[in-house]
């Protein structure tokens, strides 16, 4: 009413011209409070009207479903006060309560009317004994009353503990406790009581702490469930110490999480970021509140993130570099045992740094790396990250706003000579300080790349030399790469060191370089049936390494071959086989064969008609391989001019007779001192021109051609045998030096036939 008043009142504006009406309602409120504080704290400091002012609730009584379990307690170091506090009734409409403490021996008494708290302090006496009532609806038939009697200096109470934590392993408990703060200098030791979840009892005896905080308790069962309670050691400072509430503590953890996958994925809109999941999984699942997570740099660049998830997954927004990851499963009292991951750096982040990034060595503890891009237009933080493979990184954060490069100096390790460092550059959004502030999506990769301090050879050679497909004139060979760590450089390539051994003792050595990828190679253009000695090295920027150990092999000899012999014999056989027919089948269709006139039936008559008894013939004289002419020389003419006409014809047909076999007669050449005779050669030839040309253009045996046939040379045949008879006498006259011309012919016509002879200037023959 009086709220509600001060509403009506307030609500005319124009009182207050400058005040808004919401003003007016909070004050009305702050009003309201301060009223209903004050009229509270005057009814409970207010004194007794009566001396006997009990008697006024003599129609309250004590019931179970009333008002109950008032207690009241003080502090040691508020003494002069006290708490008391109770439970309303079930039936309670309004909750009105009535407050009265009283000491007797001091007559102080003090009243505290409508209370619709369940607590109240009150000042009293120190040392007299008091007397506390409580009635609930005293105005009412069915009121209720609480009764609490006891001494102030015996109601000094510690406790409960305002914070507990609980910590198993091993068969272990750890109890940590905290206390409120009036508590805490009051307090020297607790105790804690337990038992088995499913236990009636408590064990028989109480465990004490050795100071006010820690605890511990032996001998439990690390899979059984515990209920636990804590209060504090009794003393002239805490005469009061109830028992706390109880407390459950759950089984000890003694599996760890298993890592079902990890996957690591790009982040397209994130250049130099990436996207990791982890999964895992926990077998004692109903046991576990949550899981602990925690991930840091593996160079152990600070700071280590920690995080609880209740899921068993987690998805982190990483840089290419190293993390460690940690992952436990947690309840109220114990903590699994960790499984830890390292997530990798990525290894095909070198392709990023490619002509981006490049370090300058200046000495072991120096070294200047630079960057490509205008970076310091975006970032100004940066964190170079190095490391020897199987080894920490280190690493070392900067600033830098001015140039796109930085110099280190001095770094936190030596460089080392002969070994490889793989270097990374990462960029950091922060502007004030270049440390990280958190590991999840804090940075990102620009590059990385590779560098020496020093370079060396090679330590050791390529192992396992094979040796395949060996042939006549290659082999292929096949070597394992040499370890990293004994290459001392990088590796510009492999050097094959092959020699070649001859017959005669004697070696020859040759060497082919071959690029650092390969790790077979061809050796090709070798000699069959050879020994060979092969060795393989690398080679750096600091020289030739080691090489291997001798590997020999022998290229295959060319052996005699049983399939191809087998198959030219086949060949042969069956050209000597149907070769011949099929030669003779193609020479007749391709070159018919010309019949030989000379085995007719008609030239085999002629023969046997013109069988001569000849006489030495004097041999022809011609001049030395004469191509331009050739000369015939008889010593005696044997044949007299007036039958030379009748001669001619047959000579010049029996000229094309090569195989007569009754055609024996032989040519002898004569000496040319012989030649000299009756005839002068002039005018021999003279006369056999003049002769030929007149007596063969009318003689019927001139033919167009070579050959004739049967039929001419029957149409012939008388006018022959007559030449023949004439002929015959002629040579038996002079049998000694008579020349068989037809042999004579046979012998011009050699010479008539020779390549030489076909010139445009005619042949002379003399007789």
């Amino acid at each position: 009413m009086a709220l509600r008043g001060l509403q009506t009142d307030f609500s005319h504006t124009e009182w207050f011209p400058h005040v808004s009406p919401s003003h007016f309602l909070l004050f009305g409120l702050m009003l309201s409070y301060f009223t209903t504080l004050s009229s509270q704290v005057q009814a409970c400091s207010m004194k007794c009207k009566s001396k006997n002012i009990s008697s006024q609730y003599q129609h309250c009584g004590i019931r179970s479903d009333g008002v109950h379990d008032l207690d009241c307690f003080g502090k040691y170091y508020s003494r002069g006060t006290i708490n008391c506090v109770w439970k309303p009734g079930n039936h309670a409409s309004d909750r009105m309560h009535t407050f009265i403490i009283q000491q007797p021996a001091k007559k102080y008494c003090r009243a505290c009317h409508n209370i619709t708290q369940f607590s109240q302090s009150v000042k009293l006496y120190e040392n007299p004994n008091m007397t506390v009532e409580v009635f609930e609806n005293s105005r009412s038939r069915n009121c209720t009353k609480a009764i609490f009697r006891g001494s102030p200096t015996s109601l000094f109470r510690c406790g409960p503990p305002s914070n507990v934590s609980f910590s198993r392993h091993s068969g272990r408990l750890d109890v940590n406790v905290s206390w409120k703060q009036e508590d805490v200098k009051a307090i020297t030791y607790y105790s804690v009581r337990y038992k088995v979840v499913s236990s009636p009892s408590w064990n028989e005896t109480n465990v004490e702490s050795k100071d006010w905080s820690s605890c511990r308790v032996e001998d439990l069962n690390s899979s059984l469930v515990y209920i636990v309670q804590i209060r504090c050691v009794h003393n002239e400072k805490c005469s009061q110490c109830p028992w706390s509430e109880a407390y459950t503590v759950l089984p000890e953890l003694t599996t760890q999480p298993v890592i079902v996958s990890i996957e690591d994925n790009d982040i397209n809109e994130k250049q130099g970021r990436r996207l990791v999941s982890v999964t895992w999984t926990f077998s004692a699942s109903e046991l576990h509140d949550g899981y602990y997570v925690s991930i840091g740099k593996a160079s152990g660049e600070a700071p280590c993130q920690q995080m609880k998830t209740s899921e068993p997954e987690i998805r982190l927004i990483l840089s290419h570099s190293a993390y460690q990851l940690n992952i436990s499963a947690a309840n109220n009292a114990s903590v699994s045992p960790a499984v830890s991951q390292t997530i990798p750096q990525r290894e095909d982040m070198y392709g990023m740094g490619e002509e981006k990034l490049n370090v300058t060595v200046h000495n072991n503890t120096s070294f200047t790396i630079y960057w490509k891009d205008d970076l310091i237009k975006t970032f100004v933080c940066y964190s170079v990250e190095w490391r020897e493979k199987g080894h920490n990184a280190l690493y070392m954060s900067f600033y830098q706003n001015v140039q796109n490069s930085r110099t280190l100096f001095p770094l936190p390790e030596p460089l080392e000579p002969y070994k490889r460092y793989s270097i990374t550059l990462h960029t950091r959004p922060d502007k004030e300080t270049c440390n990280m502030k958190h590991i999840n999506n804090s940075e990102s990769t620009y590059g990385s790349t590779q560098f020496y301090f020093m370079e060396g050879s090679p330590i050791s050679a390529p192992a396992n030399i094979s040796k395949l497909n060996v042939t006549l004139k290659s082999v292929l060979l096949q070597w394992s790469s040499i370890p990293e760590e004994d290459i001392r450089g990088f590796l510009l390539g492999y050097i094959i060191h092959y020699t070649q051994y001859h017959q005669r003792g004697t070696s020859t050595e040759n060497n082919i370089t071959v690029d650092p990828e390969l790790n077979s190679y061809e050796l090709s253009d070798l000699r069959s049936g050879t020994a060979y000695q092969v060795q393989i090295s690398g080679f750096t920027s600091g020289g030739a390494g080691v090489r291997s150990t001798a590997s020999f092999f022998k290229t295959d000899p060319e052996n005699f071959n049983l399939s191809s012999v087998i198959t030219v014999f086949a060949v042969v056989a069956t050209v000597l086989i149907f070769g011949t027919p099929i030669i003779k089948r193609a020479k007749a269709v391709l070159w018919p064969s010309i019949p030989n006139p000379g085995n007719s039936n008609a030239m085999q008559k002629i023969d046997r008609a013109c069988e001569l008894e000849l006489a030495a013939i004097n041999t022809l004289q011609v001049e030395e391989w004469d191509t331009n002419s050739l000369q015939i020389v008889e010593k005696e003419a044997v044949i007299p001019a007036s039958t030379l006409p009748l001669v001619l014809p047959l000579l010049c047909a029996a000229e094309d007779e090569e195989d007569a076999p009754e055609m024996t007669c032989d040519w002898n050449q004569t000496d040319t001192d012989s030649a000299a005779g009756e005839t002068s050669p002039g005018d021999a030839t003279d006369m056999f021109s003049d002769t030929q040309q007149t007596n063969l253009q009318s003689s019927p045996m001139v033919f167009s051609g070579g050959y004739t046939t049967m039929e001419m040379f029957q149409q012939t045949m008388p006018q022959r045998v007559a030449v023949n008879t004439a002929v015959t006498e002629g040579m038996e006259s002079q049998p000694e030096n008579m020349t068989v011309l037809k042999s004579g012919m046979d012998y011009v016509r050699q010479f008539s036939t020779s390549p030489s002879l076909d010139s445009e200037q005619p042949s002379t023959i003399l007789w």
